[in-house]
């Protein structure tokens, strides 16, 4: 019925307000966090002896997308068409909505310094394009006899 103009708890709003301003300018996504809106979507994680990375992009043509790893640095780009029709006369059809990604695309994502970058393998199936980066022997745990 009534609602004050102030929230209740200043310093939970003001901590909110400072998140959402940190995601907003956040362009350095890495292993361990995201900037939020990018496309295509992604989850990443890790196991003892891989990163592997889930890259949601339904509707990509999978000889279109480049995945390249540079000095830590994994890049997924690509472009996905518009499933819109050609309207007659080659220009397009009128969209009331069109709430689908299309364009080109980039993502960027820092990997740990064990990732091995000869020892990369990546699928395309049903629209998810999976990237496992294997991570280096030597970083990876091992047990150790005692004499």
């Amino acid at each position: 019925m009534y609602r004050s103009l102030f929230p209740r708890d200043v310093f939970a709003e003001l901590d909110r307000l400072q998140r959402e301003m940190q995601q907003a300018f956040d362009l350095s996504p890495t292993i361990r966090g995201f900037g939020r809106n990018g496309f295509p979507a992604l989850n990443v994680g890790t196991t003892p002896t891989a990163i592997e990375v889930y890259a949601f992009a339904p509707g990509v043509d999978p000889a279109k997308i480049e995945v390249q790893l540079d000095r830590g640095l994994l890049t997924i780009a690509g472009e996905r068409k518009s499933p819109l029709p050609e309207a007659e006369g080659g220009s397009r059809s009128t969209v009331h909505i069109n709430e689908r990604f299309e364009g080109s695309f980039r993502r960027v994502l820092t990997l740990p310094e064990d990732a091995d970058p000869d020892a990369v393998e990546a699928r395309y199936r049903d629209g998810v394009l999976q990237i496992s980066i294997q991570r280096r022997a030597a970083s990876q745990p091992r047990r150790i006899a005692v004499q």
